[in-house]
């Protein structure tokens, strides 16, 4: 038997307008580029949900409907399910429904698709406990498996995962990780005894993520057929293909033209051909399977780049800079204690901040040129730091009134008695050198 776990990631972010230096102490309004299309982030999610969104749910449950057998998972971040309720309840809807199947899980995650493992785990630990909550007030489902952004994982993070109680982790399947070993097994990660990890089959992924409507790749046009024997030859060699790509691959990465819509109507029904091939969800993946060896990753693993590594995110001295300076404010952000001013504060953690502030070159730097709505990676940074001046201001003054305004302490007469003889007795023997130094 074998058995595929498709897995779509759900995630639009706060997208920062061009906030520039004379906008700092004056503009508190980050996020909104009214009148710039590139960057409004309601427009933006609207575009999507008609593209990508509404029909791809539609689809999916028209295979649910139609195929028993089928099962998927979805991840979503805070900050899209944030925008789906203000300008798009209709795509919410669609993915509850989607959900209420019983065959659609929801993965944890965090928040705001943030990299706070690596820089707070306070935060991290916050930010992953508002995403249960999210889920569970949206869907009634509490998740059992995590996925931390961008597939980031390390063997610290997987131990975290276990001591919180999940079953699973999700990480990238990397060859230099890997060695000789293959990705369509279940693992056991280092440092853990009960929780398993998944690993995505990257090259069968990327076919769909990033291949698929390239007139250039040497496959194309992939036809479905083609791609259920490439899927049907691992039998005997595997327990599970792991797909794991963006749920927006399907009408906004790769668009409708590409004929990906077809494709993905086809795909349950090709692969279900072969009779010993189903679908299972990442909990029903960890509980049918047993592991077959231990993982050992001691440093960040990601599915970005061919790095496969942080330098994404963090790859250049600008991008160090950022994250590292939105992290420090933690301590005066939160003793604010001021839900507006902590809700802006994490959504600038957002990794794709960071990441449009990329200055690699090659295919990497054209898929993160692709991504970002701004002129260059100087201006993604530029407009950053200027709304994050901004908000490190407005914190400062908070704090500063606080302290300005704070009331006395009261103090009753006993315990101004007390004060007085605890003075009094502090200066005894300044009073005895000043006594034994009168005449007699």
């Amino acid at each position: 038997m074998l058995t595929v776990c498709p897995y779509f990631h759900v995630h639009q972010p706060h997208r920062i307008k061009r906030y520039s230096i004379f906008d700092i102490g004056h503009d508190n309004e980050y996020f909104n580029a009214s009148d710039d299309t590139d960057l409004n982030n309601g427009k933006i999610l609207r575009k999507v949900a008609e593209k990508s969104y509404l029909p791809t749910t539609a689809i999916l449950y028209e295979l649910l409907n139609q195929h028993p057998e089928f099962r998927f998972s979805l991840s979503f971040s805070g900050t899209v399910l944030d925008q789906f309720e203000l300008y798009a309840p209709e795509v919410l809807v669609a993915f509850q429904k989607l959900v209420a199947t019983g065959r659609v899980e929801i993965l944890a995650d965090t928040y705001y698709h943030s990299l706070a493992f690596f820089y707070s785990r306070p935060e991290f630990e916050r930010q992953v406990a508002h995403h249960q909550k999210k889920i569970f007030d949206l869907f009634g489902v509490k998740p059992k498996v995590f996925r931390n952004t961008e597939l980031s994982y390390t063997n610290d993070l997987a131990v975290w995962c276990e001591e919180n109680g999940y079953l699973g982790i999700m990480a990238e399947g990397w060859d230099p990780v890997l060695g000789w070993r293959s990705p369509n097994y279940v693992y056991q990660p280092k440092g853990c005894s009960r929780i398993k990890v998944l690993l995505k089959n990257y090259k069968l992924s990327d076919d769909i993520a990033f291949r698929f409507g390239n007139q250039g790749w040497g496959s194309w046009p992939l036809d479905v057929s083609t791609y259920a024997k490439w899927i049907h030859a691992h039998h005997g060699d595997g327990h599970t293909i792991n797909l794991f790509m963006d749920f927006e691959t399907f009408g906004e990465h790769q668009w409708e033209d590409t004929g990906i819509f077809d494709f993905l109507r086809a795909l349950p029904s090709a692969l279900l051909q072969h009779g010993d091939t189903s679908f299972k969800t990442p909990t029903e993946t960890i509980l049918s399977y047993p592991s077959v060896g231990e993982i050992d990753v001691p440093h960040i693993l990601t599915w970005a780049d061919t790095d496969r590594d942080l330098t994404a995110w963090t790859g250049n001295d600008i991008q160090k800079d950022a994250i590292a300076s939105i992290y420090r404010m933690e301590d005066e952000v939160m003793k604010t204690k001021n839900s507006d001013l902590i809700e802006i504060w994490r959504r600038l953690q957002t990794s794709d901040h960071f990441y449009y502030m990329c200055t690699k070159w090659s295919n990497d730097g054209d898929v993160h040129a692709y991504f970002s709505p701004y002129e260059s990676p100087y201006d993604a940074y530029i407009a950053f730091m200027n709304a994050m001046s901004d908000l490190q201001l407005r914190v400062t003054e908070m704090l500063r009134e606080e302290e300005v305004f704070k009331p006395p302490k009261p103090k009753g007469l006993w315990v101004r008695f007390v004060a007085w003889i605890m003075r009094l007795l502090g200066r005894l023997p300044f009073i005895k050198r000043r006594l034994g130094a009168q005449p007699s």
